[in-house]
């Protein structure tokens, strides 16, 4: 079957077709008894309106794009939630697409979306990303993004960020607090500022608490699983016995964690751990793991707000903002050290 059009509904109604255009749009110069006969006609016929060929009349697509490292990451999949929420309740659509960690694809990505004529990017850049010749191809189109989670060395940037700094420092201090002073940091990429602030944190609350630091036991790596397991094997090897690991992420403390268990290291009387980020699975395995919450619904919530606003907008130059919460650390078994002393 043929789709039906606007002319079809002219044709079939014996009236002018820009009259059937209003009369869909809800247009006040059409009669309601006559808008009535329309819709009735339009509904009888199966007609749909073209919103596509409408919005790019007004150069517009009501759609935004959604750049992730990893879909199956909790914190993504929870601000994904947020983005999604938000944008529907505007009246926009999103298209989610995910980098897997590379600049080459993230590159990809960048221009699939700016070919399809997105409305605006929100982005979380891979751990590859230092070049931001793509984003600045956003810029140059007058297509407002906005970077959430991964700060980006750009000038005149828009971002909705945690702050790391606290995330980190916090993780630490709970570590020294329950007893812990030789502490081991698993660090991921620095030119990430996420993980350059998480390390910063860390420093400082071995600072605040007159623990000297140790550049050797700083473990950088990329934190996937099989990461944590090698950085825990590295344990042995210190001249002093580690007793505390932040790491990074949660995925990277959970492959330390399985380590350990293997080895018949315990956990939290002979290493404790906290984690980053409060991946789902870090409430649940055995014991459950301390981490920070960084609320991925609430951030992907307020940078599709900030995005949103700059797309109503409709200027180049936009007003830059950046937006920063506050981390929640969430303390579990995994660093309970002091209970298992009384």
């Amino acid at each position: 079957m043929n789709k039906i059009t606007i002319h079809d509904l002219a044709r079939e109604l014996g009236i002018d077709s820009s009259t059937v255009s209003r009369a869909l749009s809800g247009s006040s110069r059409v009669a309601q008894k006559t808008k009535e006969r329309i819709t009735a006609k339009a509904k009888e016929l199966g007609y749909q309106k073209n919103d596509l060929a409408s919005n790019l009349r007004k150069n517009k697509t009501n759609v935004i794009g959604v750049v992730v490292p990893r879909i199956s990451r909790h914190f993504f999949s929870s601000a994904i939630s947020g983005i999604e929420e938000r944008a529907y309740k505007e009246g926009y659509s999103v298209v989610i697409c995910q980098s897997l960690e590379t600049l080459e694809k993230e590159e990809k990505i960048i221009g699939n979306l700016l070919a399809n004529r997105v409305d605006g990017v929100l982005i979380s850049v891979s751990m590859e990303t230092e070049n931001y010749a793509h984003l600045q191809s956003l810029k140059d189109r007058g297509i407002p993004y906005v970077v959430f989670d991964r700060h980006c060395e750009i000038e005149e940037n828009s971002n909705v960020l945690i702050d790391d700094f606290k995330g980190g420092f916090d993780a630490t201090e709970h570590l020294i607090k329950n007893g812990c002073q030789n502490i081991v940091h698993f660090s991921g990429p620095q030119n990430l500022m996420i993980y350059k602030n998480r390390l910063l944190g860390y420093k400082a609350a071995l600072q605040e608490y007159k623990i000297p630091f140790k550049e050797e036991y700083v473990l950088g790596s990329s934190l996937m699983e099989k990461d944590g397991i090698e950085n825990a094997k590295k344990l042995a090897a210190f001249d002093t016995t580690i007793d505390g690991v932040f790491s990074s992420n949660d995925v990277a403390a959970i492959g330390a964690m399985k380590y350990f268990k293997k080895k018949g290291i315990r956990v939290p009387e002979d290493i404790a751990l906290v984690g980053f980020s409060n991946e789902s699975i870090s409430a649940v395995i055995d014991p459950a793991l301390s981490t920070v919450n960084q609320s991925g619904f609430e951030i992907g919530s307020t940078a599709t707000e900030l995005l949103l606003t700059q797309i109503k907008r409709g200027e180049v130059l936009i007003q830059h903002e950046t937006i920063v919460l506050a981390p929640e650390l969430i303390a579990r078994k995994s660093s309970d050290r002091l209970s298992k002393r009384s």
